[in-house]
């Protein structure tokens, strides 16, 4: 069942189309990602819902009601915001009753809700600290509770983790997708980071030049992308096109493969074998990445998990020859 759903949603800025026809069902519960690089629409989608950007065109319907036009206050939504916007001069629990009191919600009760909205949050025993006294990602806690306190048919998340460091980051999107499936509420999650959506979402929309590229599940969006947009912004991708995919693939067309799926030496049966030259090789910790420059006219990039190899091992294999092997069923063709 859709809770929000959004018809031919258009919206410009000066001559630039910042969203062009839009057309989105979001279902209710799930956890939906806003995914694009700066300037693909996806904020500005995101602004329209909130009600802090008006349409030029199109319609938005929240729960059976057309919400096109009513203010930010008229909707059942609550928005997180990158910078928190948490009020400096009060304490954590006043931060969080704020909207409570501003819906005359009774002392008692909305106490009662606060606390209740800090514990799901992880921030119990905090309620007399000042959001100077926190940390960021203890911060970013105290907006979401903020938000959720009020029960809201839709939270919105503008790039709310895009403050906080690497480890913090990937500790909140576990935290964050686990909440929301405590609570049950529809998140709408914008963000720039692709491994932040795959993590997170239950659906994901890629949004470019203010159209969805595509819309689908995150497994679908990294294995099946619907075009090369898709496959180059969604992780990396190895495409091979034109003449080198006659040579190498026996077909017309443009296809990808993902460098975590082709192997170092040679082919097994049912599977593609291509000799070259590695160009570059970049020790990553956990992982190599490799360079490989084809014969076949073509540069493909492979990632391969270090079970034995140290730095130097990998260094030494600098501009020798190998072979590359992957499986036939690896090749998605995007066009």
């Amino acid at each position: 069942m859709a809770i929000i759903e959004i018809r031919n949603l258009a919206k410009s800025f000066g001559a630039v189309k910042a969203v062009d026809g839009v057309d989105l069902d979001i279902q209710a519960g799930e956890f939906l990602t806003l995914l694009g690089p700066s300037g693909s629409g996806k904020t500005t989608v995101l602004r329209m819902i909130a009600g802090f950007e008006t349409p030029d065109a199109g319609s938005i319907n929240l729960n059976g009601v057309d919400i096109t036009y009513l203010p930010p206050y008229e909707r059942d939504v609550n928005t997180v915001f990158q910078d928190y916007a948490l009020f400096p001069h009060m304490d954590v629990i006043s931060n969080i009753e704020y909207g409570l009191k501003v819906k005359k919600i009774g002392k008692s009760e909305r106490r009662e809700k606060a606390i209740e909205a800090l514990r799901q949050v992880q921030l119990a025993g905090y309620e007399n600290r000042k959001p100077s006294q926190l940390s960021g990602g203890q911060r970013q806690r105290v907006a979401l509770a903020r938000a959720l306190v009020n029960r809201p048919s839709v939270l919105l998340l503008d790039e709310p983790l895009g403050a906080l460091d690497l480890k913090l980051r990937q500790q909140m999107q576990i935290e964050l997708k686990e909440l929301q499936r405590e609570v049950g509420i529809t998140f709408i999650f914008v963000t720039h980071d692709q491994e932040e959506a795959l993590t997170m979402s239950d659906r994901i929309a890629v949004f470019d030049k203010g159209r969805i590229q595509q819309l689908d599940k995150p497994a679908k969006i990294y294995e099946m992308p619907s075009n090369e947009f898709v496959a180059g912004f969604v992780g990396i991708s190895n495409l091979i096109s034109g003449n080198v995919a006659e040579k190498l693939l026996g077909k017309p067309g443009t296809f990808i493969v993902r460098p975590e799926k082709i192997e170092l030496g040679a082919a097994k049966k049912n599977e593609r074998n291509a000799d070259g030259v590695i160009k570059e090789v970049e020790y990553l910790g956990p992982s190599t990445r490799f360079l490989v420059e084809l014969d076949a006219g073509v540069t493909l990039m492979v990632l391969r998990q270090n079970t034995s190899e140290s730095s130097i091992d990998v260094e030494a294999m600098r501009n020798s020859r190998t072979s590359l092997s992957w499986d036939i069923g690896s090749e998605y063709q995007v066009k």
